[in-house]
């Protein structure tokens, strides 16, 4: 019987084959992990809300990403390409590369029925760290529902939740709204 030994990276080889690779892979403890394509419903929840985020930051500096921008989430050593990621400031990146991110203040994730259990556990649990985050938002890909963690002066996270289309999420953080309606036009439910 053979036991074959895992292969673990660095984070600089980890980088050195992801800025060669054709598909996108995290990075997590040594691994790399990669990713798959998503389902109509989660590329448009995705848009829409990169969309309405642009259109309600453009005249302020923020910048917002959409899933190509990979963030380093320095104190958990996490490799990742959220959804949707949001800095207002300057952005501060790991090297000339300028394509891994660390300090996003917003990170928004689209629940599909793959990642729901790791986005809203383990990932966030890795996020959470990240002293620049103050709002993690979870979408439903599957239904009408939003989750958005928002970091209190305490260092807790507040839940508010809706699942309504007339429902509006606030980020105080960066003071935008976004409407459910928004977020979900043109999602056929049916479909996922």
């Amino acid at each position: 019987m053979s036991t074959q030994s895992k292969t673990f990276l660095t984070p600089e080889q980890y980088l050195e084959i992801e800025r060669k690779a054709e598909f996108k892979s995290e990075y997590y403890q040594g691994e790399m992990f990669a990713m798959s394509g998503a389902q109509e419903a989660h590329v448009l929840v995705a848009g829409n809300a990169f969309g309405e985020l642009r259109q309600q930051l453009r005249q302020r500096p923020c910048k917002v990403y959409s899933s190509d921008m990979r963030v380093r989430v320095t104190p958990t050593g996490l490799y990742t390409y959220p959804d949707v990621t949001v800095v207002c400031g300057k952005p501060e990146f790991l090297d000339s590369e300028v394509d891994t991110l660390l300090n996003p203040n917003v990170i928004i994730e689209v629940l599909s029925k793959s990642t729901e259990a790791y986005d809203r556990g383990q990932k966030f649990k890795l996020y959470r760290p990240l002293p620049s985050l103050t709002d993690y938002l979870l979408l439903s890909s599957r239904e009408v529902g939003a989750e958005l963690f928002t970091r209190q002066p305490d260092g807790q996270w507040l839940l508010t939740e809706r699942d309504k289309l007339e429902d509006l999420i606030e980020l105080k953080s960066i003071d935008c709204r976004l409407s459910l309606a928004d977020i979900y036009g043109k999602v056929d439910f049916s479909r996922s």
